[in-house]
């Protein structure tokens, strides 16, 4: 059985382009593993701004409200991903939870 290398140029290559595009999306790196081609990112939450909510809600006679909280309960999560490269040499996303 042949030791194949995980990461080649290629993979590298695609494994920057997904990680570069996850960057401009807002998050950052955390860790990165270069034997297991693997980077981990996290996404800090959005803030609110809880007074322009407020004035809309009552504009809308309180309808706005449901999106509001919606939207409150939805920002106090940190988002984390995994990108990795799997066997075929092509990229994937994996979501962290915990």
């Amino acid at each position: 059985m042949k030791n194949v290398p995980l990461i080649n140029n290629e993979n590298s290559k695609k494994l920057s382009r997904v990680l570069a595009q996850k960057v401009k999306k807002g998050f950052v790196v955390e860790e990165v593993n270069d034997k297991l081609p693997f980077v981990v990112l996290s996404k800090k939450p959005a803030k609110i701004n809880h007074n322009l909510n407020f004035w809309i809600s009552c504009a809308t006679f309180g309808l706005w409200s449901i999106p509001w909280m919606v939207q409150y309960y939805q920002s106090k999560k940190e988002k984390k991903i995994i990108i990795a490269i799997d066997e075929d040499g092509m990229p994937f996303e994996e979501k962290c939870y915990g």
